[in-house]
């Protein structure tokens, strides 16, 4: 896989946007198949920054209406919390 595989958008949320200001920590949507050590990798490579910590955790798909009867679910999909060192942003604009 290739960094552009690996990392697949970062979230902007209203709690992401206040861990990028407290903590230094950004969200990304990285493949499901991807270890904590790929994403690392991926995100230093691809937004040239230091990152301190990696945590990551799986999101389940949620059940949506279809119309009146059916119910469908949307996909499942892993989240990585990631720290950059002190100094380091990225640029999300």
């Amino acid at each position: 896989m290739n960094n552009f595989d690996v990392i697949k958008t970062v979230r902007l949320t209203e709690k992401g946007t206040r861990q990028g200001e407290k903590y230094n920590q950004y969200t990304v949507v990285a493949d499901r198949r991807a270890t904590k050590i790929q994403i690392r990798k991926a995100v230093e490579e691809l937004f040239k920054v230091k990152v301190t910590a990696c945590n990551t955790l799986n999101v389940r798909g949620k059940l949506r209406r279809q119309r009146t009867k059916q119910e469908g679910r949307t996909s499942d999909w892993k989240k990585a919390i990631v720290t950059l060192k002190d100094g380091d942003k990225i640029q999300l604009t």
